[in-house]
């Protein structure tokens, strides 16, 4: 197991805003699972993605004690103006 990486899940959503004086729709990216287990991140991605196939779920590998946002790409799921109307 490779120590310098962890693996995420990230769930990306459009939901209803829970701000009352927020009428409109809002989009959601969620962590909701993290291991430096690969295979335990890729086994809990098949169930997830089995009991909620109406959710959007990625997978991310991340390098430890990095600033993510000084590298090419880092965890982050596109939610358009498209996507909060429908």
């Amino acid at each position: 197991m490779d120590t310098n990486k962890i693996w995420l899940i990230l769930s990306g959503s459009v939901e209803q805003s829970n701000n009352k004086n927020y009428k409109d729709k809002v989009g959601v990216v969620s962590v909701v699972y993290a291991s430096a287990d690969e295979t335990k991140v890729r086994q809990h991605l098949e169930i997830l993605q089995k009991e909620n196939p109406e959710v959007f779920y990625m997978q991310y590998e991340v390098p430890m004690d990095v600033k993510l946002t000084e590298l090419s790409h880092y965890p982050s799921i596109e939610i358009t103006k498209e996507d909060l109307e429908g």
